[in-house]
């Protein structure tokens, strides 16, 4: 351990769910409005906790590509588009469902179709918040013909023709009559969602830009040109995009007709463009130029060894990404890495724990986070936080619980699972070493440096005799298709993002065809002579078929996802960590949260701190977040 924290020094030297709230089947109405903030926007400053001007001002080194949210999933698209349009629902900021543009619904006891009312009164307004018309129901229905039309190049038309009924007929031209398709306005303020199979978490579905409103006739007449400019767009959201310049600013100003104004403390949002803005953050927030800043990993020990600056620091909340280490069960790589070798050895389950439990995560995790290594660490692919049921945490359920607090480092068994390996393998015609070829994005400086300390740690405590690592570094343009989407490796890190609320979203990277680690490729059988990965499939697939008892349906995702890491088809690593470490006044424990969807991007019931916010105080109210969101996921469950 100590030639690994000396070796990981050395380098950094050198390189520096809640699907709880809305509806159950029988006609059950949503819940009470969002009491997102706790004060109104005239005390917003509480004694002087929080700032008197409340303008976020920030610097922003990537661009949006359009500002039309009917075609783009794109994040920094997403993130403008999210305050500027509201949703038929929203989450409050523990993560419970609320009404939003919908005042209530109610779904059929066969769970097909979804019944929504709208709020009354809701204005669709210019960037100068001029009034034009009223929110309807015939909205959502002409945003949906859009996105299903395909000569519009929706990005996100899959995720609405992957739930309504008749949508993907439509897209795919086999029809062409819209009024076929599962969507329908009653009236004004009644908005019928008809489903082609039962999908419990649609409710979370409706906070994606794919299930956004736009106003028909301002679409119409604005044809090609909707989305070029803050002037081509109409606003029914919290903020209007009042200025718009392509790589110089954009300010979102409150939205004076909105809905829930009370609900809106940060007045302004104004960016500004600065390719150096990662590089001069900062800087530029100790000049008071910005609020909020990124402090890289190369730049924090400068900030925490500094009396003045070390309680401006705070971490950033983390993300909803997983990070897991793939094994690889279809090798595509250079003869020279000997993938037939490979082949076998990964079809061996105590060559591939041997791997898992020779992976010092802290270690490795020391290359991103020096200060607070365990932070980010998670023992299963769907994070905490995620979803629950009844008011337990997904992964607290069934055999995850198991795994949540344990430590798979442990070099006694990981040379216990070697000896037994090599024993099997020998047997089996593979040949020592076994070469482990290990891809990594060059864009990023500490992936570079996590890759250099695995490499060491297994070599170390397995022995360079039973496996050798080579690190592959891959540019980054063209690094998936080159790597992990091509099966160019052995062993890879890799990410997944959930698309709703329901854990059958963390399966999908393990599915039969995907471009993951090709799991259905194994040869491996359990003692009962079964295909290890038919085994876990199944289970998939009845916990996919529960729609009724979900506290069963996440047990049985439960179990499925824990059988696939007991198998060590995948190591768990971490969470994403956000921006890292920030400099920043905006404590986002107050702002809507909701691991998919667009939720943390939006500014309702934030407000801006009077002073940075320190490690201590981040703690402190991460702690008292984690407690009432306990609390309030209960309250919902019943």
């Amino acid at each position: 351990m100590k030639k690994i924290l000396s070796l990981l020094l050395v380098l950094v030297m050198i390189l520096t769910a809640c699907s709880s709230g809305a509806t159950a089947p029988g006609g059950t109405t949503g819940p009470e409005p969002s009491q997102s903030g706790e004060s109104s926007a005239e005390d917003v400053t509480e004694g002087g906790k929080y700032a008197k001007e409340q303008v976020y001002k920030y610097a922003f080194a990537e661009e949006i590509t359009t500002l039309n949210y009917l075609i783009t999933t794109t994040y920094v698209d997403m993130n403008v588009a999210a305050n500027l349009m509201d949703t038929l629902v929203q989450y409050d900021k523990y993560g419970v469902l609320q009404p939003a543009l919908a005042e209530s619904w109610e779904v059929s006891d066969d769970g097909l179709e979804w019944t929504f009312h709208l709020r009354k009164g809701v204005k669709w307004v210019d960037y100068e918040g001029n009034e034009i018309a009223e929110t309807t129901a015939n909205d959502f229905v002409t945003s949906a013909k859009y996105i299903l039309t395909k000569n519009n190049e929706s990005e996100s038309a899959n995720i609405v023709y992957s739930v309504i009924k008749n949508a993907e007929a439509y897209y795919n031209e086999e029809i062409t009559d819209f009024a076929q398709v599962g969507v329908k306005a009653v009236d004004d303020y009644t908005l019928v969602y008809t489903l082609k199979n039962p999908v419990p978490y649609f409710d979370s579905m409706l906070t994606y830009v794919s299930f956004f409103p736009v106003y028909g006739p301002f679409l119409e007449e604005m044809d090609e040109s909707f989305g070029t400019a803050n002037s081509t767009l109409l606003y029914n959201g919290a903020y209007l995009l009042t200025e718009f310049e392509p790589q110089m600013q954009r300010i979102l100003t409150k939205n004076e007709t909105y809905w829930d104004k009370d609900n809106i403390f940060v007045t302004e949002l104004n960016y500004k463009y600065n390719k150096e803005a990662m590089a001069l953050g900062g800087e530029m927030f100790k000049r008071g130029e910005v609020l909020h800043a990124i402090i890289p990993p190369a730049n924090l020990d400068e900030w925490m060894n500094n009396p003045e600056l070390k309680d401006k620091v705070s971490p950033d909340r983390l993300g909803t990404y997983t990070y897991f280490y793939a094994f690889n069960f279809k090798p595509q790589f250079d003869a020279e890495y000997e993938p037939e070798n490979w082949e076998i050895a990964v079809n061996n389950i105590n060559f591939r724990k041997s791997v898992m439990f020779a992976f010092n995560r802290v270690a490795s995790m020391m290359t991103e986070d020096p200060y607070n290594p365990e932070y980010r660490i998670i023992n299963t692919i769907t994070p905490p936080n995620f979803a629950s049921q009844n008011g337990l945490d997904y992964t607290a359920t069934g055999d995850l619980a198991d795994l949540k607090e344990k430590d798979f480092f442990n070099d006694k068994e990981a040379l216990s699972y070697k000896e037994k390996a090599v024993e099997e393998l020998t047997k089996a015609g593979a040949k020592f070493p076994v070469k482990i070829l290990m891809p990594y994005n060059t864009d990023s400086s500490y992936w570079a440096l996590e890759a250099q300390v695995i490499k060491q740690q297994l070599e170390t405590l397995l022995g360079t005799d039973y496996v050798q690592i080579t690190l592959m570094p891959h540019a980054p343009t063209g690094f998936l298709d080159g790597t992990r989407r091509s099966g160019n490796y052995s062993l890879m890190n890799c990410n997944w993002g959930p698309d709703y609320a329901d854990p059958q979203t963390y399966t999908d990277p393990f599915r039969r065809d995907g471009n993951y680690n090709f799991p259905e490729y194994t040869t491996e059988v359990n003692s009962d002579g079964k295909n290890i990965y038919d085994v876990y499939e199944l289970m998939v697939n009845e916990a996919k078929d529960e729609l009724v008892d979900l506290p069963k349906r996440y047990e049985m995702f439960a179990n499925a996802e824990a059988y696939l890491i007991n198998n060590a088809f995948v190591i768990p690593y971490k969470v994403s960590g956000g921006d890292g470490y920030v400099a920043s006044v905006d404590l986002p424990f107050e702002r809507p949260y909701a691991p998919f969807g667009i939720a943390t991007m939006t500014w309702k019931g934030a407000r801006l701190l009077a002073d940075p916010i320190s490690m201590e105080e981040f703690n402190k109210a991460q702690d008292e977040w984690q407690a009432a969101r306990d609390e309030a996921l209960k309250k919902a469950a019943n």
